[in-house]
């Protein structure tokens, strides 16, 4: 079986057309690796396609270009010239002459080039766009290996150009971002009582981490990631949920809160929107959440503190095989400090750190951690205290986002209640 493709090019009016063969395809229809396109005949087809389809479109930006706008007289051409054009289907060289410009009107030079006025970018977008997606991913290479593997890219296209576009395409949106501000909360509380009813709910988890320099072996650099969750109710079960992700190195970024705040923007989110912050007690990320909505909630979460809990449990067993009495004592201590916690009995939690300072003082001597723990405590209350800020905890919180448990904290101007 013998498939012949044409591209037929129609004027504007409908009237003229062009026909012009595109591929022939010798099938087969006997053995089914035979069936359909195979991925070479596709990236064949799309990289002619792609060929006649740009040619046709410069030819007709560039014919009215050839003649002066003001008086209609042809323009000489000064000199022929060729230039590359990078798109997702193939890499095509275009002829880019220049022209002479008319002396009928004064002009500030005295030649142009027409497709620059066209090509404002020496890459196409689409392809610009799916080198940054990919990069966003994996690795430069392996975004290069597998957009050449399923587009037809020319040989050409490299590592360093993946990485060179990618960034480029980078410092392109953080110029695009405004100015960091301390405050998002935009309005008054009369304004936000005219504002359509919001569509669902936000959650957004927000946590921190150390890389390692790759250059510098020894340092590392604080990475605050986070993602933004925009859910719908049952009654909008017919919407989508949007997910959103967000990262900045902590040291180096000047505008965390923008950055944050034109994510949840990007999603949609009012001022009179509930929103929940989900986080460890960490000072950074509380203060990137701060002033972001008038009806945010704050949250402390419960794997981290319990992280802080399981280290006590640890001290506990092994005060109990120095003492074993006393020990078990000061495990149900502990046992009963996690009890409160959990229940938002925070002023009680606060009160139980306290009694365990002074139960494990007869451990000075002879419990070969005793400082260790003694600094685990001090931890722990510098951890939770913040939150005479604490409301109560919730109960089990099971969402995409990942956390088991959370703590509501105070945060933000005015007061607002947990979800």
């Amino acid at each position: 079986m013998r498939v012949k493709l044409q591209l037929v090019m129609c004027s504007d009016e409908g009237q003229e057309e062009t026909v012009t063969d595109v591929i022939t395809l010798n099938k087969s229809s006997q053995r089914l690796k035979h069936l359909g396109l195979t991925l070479a005949e596709a990236k064949q087809l799309l990289h002619t396609l792609q060929r006649h389809l740009l040619q046709h479109q410069f030819d007709t930006f560039l014919d009215p270009c050839f003649t002066c706008a003001d008086c209609g007289a042809l323009l000489k051409v000064k000199a022929h010239a060729s230039r590359s054009f990078p798109t997702l289907f193939g890499t095509y060289k275009l002829d880019s002459p220049r022209l002479e410009r008319c002396d009928c009107t004064r002009r500030k030079t005295a030649s142009f080039r027409p497709l620059s006025a066209l090509l404002t970018e020496s890459v196409a977008p689409e392809l610009l766009y799916m080198e940054t997606k990919w990069s966003s991913l994996v690795s430069y290479g392996m975004s290069l290996d597998a957009l050449k593997d399923f587009l037809p890219l020319e040989v050409t296209l490299d590592v360093k150009t993946v990485r060179y576009d990618t960034l480029k395409v980078a410092k392109r949106l953080e110029a695009e971002l405004g100015d960091e501000q301390s405050c998002f909360i935009e309005g008054s509380s009369g304004d936000w009582d005219l504002l359509p009813r919001p569509d669902g709910a936000f959650k957004v988890g927000i946590d921190g981490g150390y890389v390692r320099d790759w250059c510098a072996k020894k340092h590392n650099f604080e990475v605050i990631v986070g993602k933004s969750t925009h859910t719908f109710g049952e009654d909008e079960a017919d919407k989508t949920p949007s997910s959103k992700r967000f990262g900045f190195v902590q040291t180096l970024d000047t505008k965390p809160k923008r950055r944050l705040y034109e994510v949840l923007h990007s999603q949609g989110l009012q001022m009179n929107q509930d929103i929940a912050f989900l986080s460890d007690g960490n000072d950074t990320l509380r203060a990137l959440q701060l002033e972001m909505s008038p009806k945010a909630t704050h949250i402390l979460d419960w794997f981290h503190l319990t992280m802080k809990l399981t280290v006590l449990e640890q001290y506990g067993k092994g005060l109990a095989q120095c003492e074993a009495a006393l020990g078990e004592a000061i495990r149900e201590k502990i046992a009963r400090l996690k009890w409160s916690l959990w229940h938002g009995q925070v002023d009680k939690a606060l009160g139980k750190i306290d009694d365990l300072a002074s139960a494990i003082a007869p451990f000075n001597g002879t419990y070969a951690r005793f400082n260790a723990l003694v600094k685990a405590l001090s931890e722990l209350r510098t951890y939770i205290n913040p939150s005479c800020d604490l409301l109560e905890i919730h109960e089990l919180l099971r969402s995409n986002t990942g956390w088991k448990a959370y703590i509501p904290q105070r945060g933000g101007s005015p007061w607002t209640k947990p979800l």
